[in-house]
């Protein structure tokens, strides 16, 4: 009665994928406009892809006797994204972008409302 994992096989044949994008309500002129590269590479075979994760904090609230996962997971966040014991995601100082060779090059702000346009 408990889920532990889950995991999926992804599309790989084109047939598939075209009634894929007709149950999702896309005319084939419209597939072949937004999706025409992942059709054509379809059509040269790829071969299936998949996985499986297992839920550990799942896994170790259910041996806890507990409901909710809440207290067992190892990477909690808030609901904007944030992990507050570790205040990340967080900008980088100058000795940790030195440190791992990155630089960092901000846009001005006129450049970011001129993008997309």
């Amino acid at each position: 009665g408990n889920e532990i994992g889950g995991g999926s096989i992804r599309i790989h044949d084109k047939e598939t994928q075209a009634k894929m994008f007709d149950y999702l309500g896309f005319t084939p002129e419209e597939a072949k406009a937004q999706f025409g590269f992942l059709m054509d590479a379809f059509q040269y075979g790829a071969p299936p892809h998949g996985g499986i994760a297992f839920g550990f904090d799942r896994l170790v609230a259910i041996l806890g006797g507990q409901e909710s996962i809440r207290d067992f997971i190892a990477f909690p966040k808030n609901n904007n994204g944030r992990d507050v014991m570790i205040d990340a995601p967080a900008k980088l100082d100058e000795a940790q972008l030195k440190e791992l060779h990155l630089q960092v090059n901000y846009l001005e702000e006129s450049s970011k409302n001129n993008q997309g346009k």
